[in-house]
């Protein structure tokens, strides 16, 4: 039996597993979309605070919505190239409109998703998160070296900082034990910060000028629009979020031994459709179920979800003190960079993980990886390669995962669904009647 201390420390120990994977979200939307000091304080108190409310929704089990698995969720870091393309091209009201729908998408959905989730076996989710952390691999890059159009781009300092930070993360990760891995990043970031406020200063004005407490705000940044390309991409994002939910569903499962049936699926899928519609009100982001969480739940052996209406709890509060949420935006860009590097590769690393549950030794699944991945690196390299078509047209090719998602789930369809159909037609020919 755990006391209320032991519940607590256990509680706060998932909030550092999760923080850093959650709080980079809001700071890289954030920045590459130029939000001021005060704005990039509310995005991140306000991201930290609802993800506290989206794990309650998951375990608060009633008839309509609710897991009940120690689960935690957290912003989805595959939204994140995504969302700022859509704020570049269409404005921020474009980001939270498509955000809203993409949830109700998912509420709907969440009863006929195991119909739908046969179009995306790994061949083609495995593809689309690869195409999202290789798309996002630039952006690291160009923080590492202080930021697009920074002075001092490039510089010995900021290029130090930058991989100096990459280098404390490996090498917790490498000589770290138990708990510390879990939080090689969040080292990072902290320990890069620091050396950049020895040797250079920080300027901690964001933080004295932030508020102790402040009330989350609906529609903080302006009414939502409703852009078609914006809401196609974001409910593609959505389905990939809950393809990958599902197994982290699934992993929760065994680790707790209770079995799950549809209807608790179905009530997973619409607590994460109805936090994601939460998120678009109160101006955060996308939300997904977190597997660095389910790694602690295996590695502490702790397996009760009050450990987790701990960590709710303490998600809430803390994203209710401003003061706290603006600490994470006096990271130096160079710091972000190098712990970019690190988790967008990660993504990559995913992607190729879940690649690895298909059969390769089939010609066509290797042509649905590689044309998919092809055409959304393309279309991210090259954006403008399809001005001259139609609209509707560009609808679907303006975003490289856009393309190459469309890709992946077409060519699947081709070469392993329609193939399928045909040989049951053969193996099982209707019968012949008698003249």
């Amino acid at each position: 039996m755990l006391g209320k201390g032991e519940i607590a420390a256990l509680g706060f120990q998932h909030v550092l597993a999760m923080y850093a994977g959650a709080v980079i979200v809001p700071l890289l939307i954030g920045g590459a979309l130029g939000f001021n000091g005060e704005e990039m304080t509310y995005l991140v108190s306000i991201d930290i605070f609802m993800c506290g409310i989206a794990t309650l929704l998951q375990l608060t089990v009633n008839r309509f919505f609710g897991i009940g698995l120690p689960v935690v969720l957290g912003c989805a870091v595959q939204a994140i190239a995504p969302i700022i393309l859509i704020g570049q091209d269409m404005g921020i009201g474009a980001i939270y409109g498509s955000i809203i729908v993409s949830g109700l998408f998912v509420l709907l959905i969440a009863p006929f998703f195991s119909k739908v989730v046969r179009f995306f076996p790994p061949v083609v989710t495995g593809s689309v998160v690869t195409v999202i952390g290789l798309t996002l691999i630039p952006v690291a890059i160009n923080n590492l070296a202080g930021g697009q159009g920074a002075k001092d781009f490039g510089s010995m300092y900021n290029l130090g900082l930058g991989f100096g930070t990459l280098l404390l993360i490996i090498l917790v990760y490498r000589f770290g034990q138990g708990f510390s891995k879990a939080i090689a990043v969040l080292i990072g970031l902290v320990g890069g910060s620091l050396f950049a406020a020895l040797y250079k200063g920080i300027s901690l004005g964001p933080v004295s000028e932030a508020s102790w407490f402040h009330m989350p705000k609906p529609f903080y940044f302006g009414a939502p629009t409703f852009e078609w390309p914006a809401i196609i991409t974001m409910i593609l994002i959505a389905l990939v979020s809950m393809v990958e939910s599902t197994g982290v569903y699934f992993a929760l499962s065994d680790i707790t031994e209770q079995k799950l049936t549809k209807k608790d699926l179905t009530r997973g899928y619409r607590a994460e459709g109805l936090a994601i519609m939460l998120g678009g009100v109160f101006n955060t982001f996308p939300y997904t179920a977190y597997s660095q969480n389910v790694g602690l739940v295996q590695l502490s052996g702790i397996k009760t979800r009050k450990v987790i209406y701990a960590a709710a709890g303490f998600l809430i509060v803390l994203g209710l003190i401003p003061k706290i949420g603006a600490v994470t935006t006096i990271i130096p860009t160079p710091v972000l960079g190098g712990a970019m590097v690190a988790m967008f590769g990660m993504v990559v690393a995913q992607g190729i993980k879940m690649l690895g549950k298909v059969n390769f030794t089939s010609q066509e699944n290797l042509l649905i990886i590689a044309c998919s991945v092809g055409v959304g690196l393309g279309v991210t390299v090259v954006p403008d390669l399809f001005n001259a078509f139609p609209d509707f047209v560009r609808l679907f090719t303006s975003n490289g995962i856009v393309a190459g998602s469309v890709t992946a789930i077409a060519l699947n369809i081709i070469f392993n669904m329609i193939p399928h159909r045909k040989e049951k037609e053969v193996t099982n020919p209707e019968p012949q009647h008698a003249d």
